[in-house]
């Protein structure tokens, strides 16, 4: 009988800590390709942190961006819905003159904060926004208790000016002057948050690095007040590795103070980008068509790492996922739900984190702020929409996009075709 009861208690306090919500820590790099890791075959950066989470977490091979360029994903990313519902379907541009500048995720959205927020999270981003310059849309406003960071696409890592020459170095709602290079700082309020926070928590830590300017640690101000001579930045390969050396360290810091605190064993912690590699820091990889602002692969497919000790198996899977996705997993491992009739365009991806469970099919889109460059994706066949005329890829075979087979199947071009007209004049109605 002892036995028996004894039995009994542990498998309800087993339970009872299954049902314990996690902590979650999503780090998102900038403008980092597919191919710029280690473990997704690098042979010009060398990331031992990330290659380790990797080898311990589960490894996505067919994870892509919501976008092709910066804002559009942080937007599809915080409210877990196609970009194009937003708003938010371009670059929010630091030049005042342009149109787009004056665009930002209006309060109206839901973000993953706000949902998080309803199951007891607190919530601190941490870096990058760019999904509004105007106080208004400040993250503050969008469920995040804390925010230390930019505002911009890019700032000056050492003087933290925009490409604009506009000072933008935010703590809440106010600009405050803070010494350091972009990346130390990032995580050291990183660091900061995750020794104060009640749990549980959610830390969305969105990094500048590997966006231009290049500046490594060690390099001069550009911008700002104090700036030197570009000619004293260090050449773009040694610039852009000393970056990713930075970032590379900044993921392992992060995960040694969860081991630290004793919060490893149940904190979720993902890695991924906001879109492709540039021309200039060459992390997209050989293997993949087109860089930054492409709808080919080396424009939105990306790296992303899912670690949780324990509750992830190590492994790698094919299954495709975009950044919209994070928003319902992350409500679904909270235990959050969802305001009352509010649509979310993402997939909960729990069970494949968990059990290994592949997503039910279902048709991807990605559209430039230009709609005339476009792409879907529908199982192992992706049309491509250009002005040229339309391409199709069979993904399986030909991830490279290498091989057009439009002329050799024409109904499943206009399938595609016919199902992403469908979603342009859902998701812009």
């Amino acid at each position: 009988m002892l036995r028996a009861c004894c039995f009994v208690m542990l498998a309800a306090t087993m339970a009872a800590a299954q049902q314990v919500p996690p902590n979650i820590v999503l780090i998102m790099a900038d403008d980092l390709g597919y191919g710029g890791l280690g473990c997704y075959g690098s042979r010009i950066y060398e990331t031992p942190r990330l290659d380790w989470l990797a080898s311990r977490g589960l490894r996505f091979t067919d994870f892509h961006s919501n976008g092709t360029v910066c804002s559009p994903t942080r937007a599809a990313l915080l409210t877990g819905r196609y970009q194009q519902r937003t708003g938010v379907d371009g670059v929010v541009n630091a030049d005042p003159k342009h149109p787009y500048h004056g665009r930002g995720l209006h309060q109206s959205e839901v973000t993953f904060a706000e949902v998080l927020a309803g199951a007891g999270y607190a919530s601190a981003c941490v870096g990058k926004w760019h999904v509004g310059y105007d106080p208004v849309y400040n993250p503050t406003h969008q469920g995040f208790s804390r925010f230390v960071g930019f505002v911009s696409g890019n700032i000056d890592y050492q003087s933290h000016y925009d490409r604009m020459g506009t000072f933008d170095w935010w703590h809440g709602l106010e600009k405050r002057k803070e010494p350091g290079y972009a990346t130390h700082l990032i995580t050291r309020h990183a660091l900061r948050f995750i020794d104060e926070a009640k749990r549980p928590f959610c830390l969305y830590v969105a990094h500048a690095a590997v966006h231009n300017p290049n500046q490594g640690p060690d390099d001069p101000p550009i911008r700002g007040p104090e700036k030197r001579p570009r000619s004293e930045l260090s050449k773009t390969r040694p610039a852009v590795r000393a970056m990713m050396t930075a970032l590379d360290e900044s993921v392992g810091r992060i995960v040694a103070r969860l081991y630290a605190r004793g919060l490893h064993e149940n904190t979720l912690v993902l890695f991924i980008s906001d879109n492709g590699g540039t021309r200039e820091n060459r992390t997209t990889g050989p293997s993949l068509r087109g860089l930054k602002g492409s709808v080919f692969e080396g424009g939105h497919r990306v790296p992303a790492i899912a670690y949780w000790p324990g509750r992830i198996k190590p492994g790698v899977t094919d299954a495709p996922a975009m950044t919209m996705d994070l928003l319902p997993t992350f409500a679904s491992l909270a235990g959050a739900p969802l305001p009352d009739g509010h649509h979310v365009d993402g997939v909960d991806l729990t069970s494949l984190l968990l059990e290994g469970a592949r997503p039910a099919p279902r048709p991807l889109y990605w559209q430039n702020q230009n709609r005339r460059i476009a792409a879907a994706r529908d199982g192992r066949y992706k049309l491509v929409v250009r002005p040229q005329g339309a391409m199709l890829f069979d993904m399986v075979k030909d991830p490279g996009e290498k091989m057009d087979l439009a002329s050799e199947y024409p109904d499943r071009v206009a399938t595609l075709s016919a199902g992403l007209v469908a979603w342009r004049d859902q998701v812009t109605r």
